[in-house]
């Protein structure tokens, strides 16, 4: 995956010799080697825990496989970063896809709640004008006597 654009780090990192003086600059150790790394003012902690992570991954793939070279635990490390960013992208894909069916699943509650609302207050209408029209029924079969309601 190559580096997006407006990526905080990658486009001073990816320039050799960058001298932008309006970009921070941080020295951090990985795998035992010095690097100064720019990135944008107020990122700099950030960028070091980035390195100190990397660095953190070279060591444990040097405990487990030994000295196979500094090259290959460094890409090694960078393909566990990879993987672990291409799964959260999944699961990121797939808590997508499961709150868009949950919002159309609300739209469609909420339509059935309006429609069986409409339906209730419609029966209670009806409800309603028949019980007036007994009454007035009630009211003419009595007479001149008491009226109801």
């Amino acid at each position: 995956m190559i580096p997006k654009s407006g990526n905080r780090f990658s486009e001073k990192i990816m320039r050799k010799g960058s001298r932008d003086n309006a970009m921070a600059q941080v020295n951090a150790t990985i795998a035992g080697r010095q690097f100064r790394l720019a990135c944008e003012d107020g990122q700099e902690d950030h960028l070091q825990a980035l390195a100190q992570d990397i660095d953190e991954r070279i060591v444990e793939l040097r405990k487990k496989f030994g000295e196979i070279g500094d090259t290959r635990l460094t890409v090694m490390a960078a393909l566990m970063v990879s993987d672990e960013l291409s799964e959260a992208a999944r699961k990121i894909r797939r808590m997508e896809e499961e709150l868009a069916a949950l919002q159309d699943a609300r739209v469609v509650a909420s339509d059935r709640a309006k429609a069986a609302s409409d339906a209730v207050v419609g029966a209670f209408n009806s409800a309603a004008e028949r019980l007036e029209g007994i009454t007035k029924k009630l009211n003419q079969g009595l007479g001149n006597g008491v009226a109801i309601g």
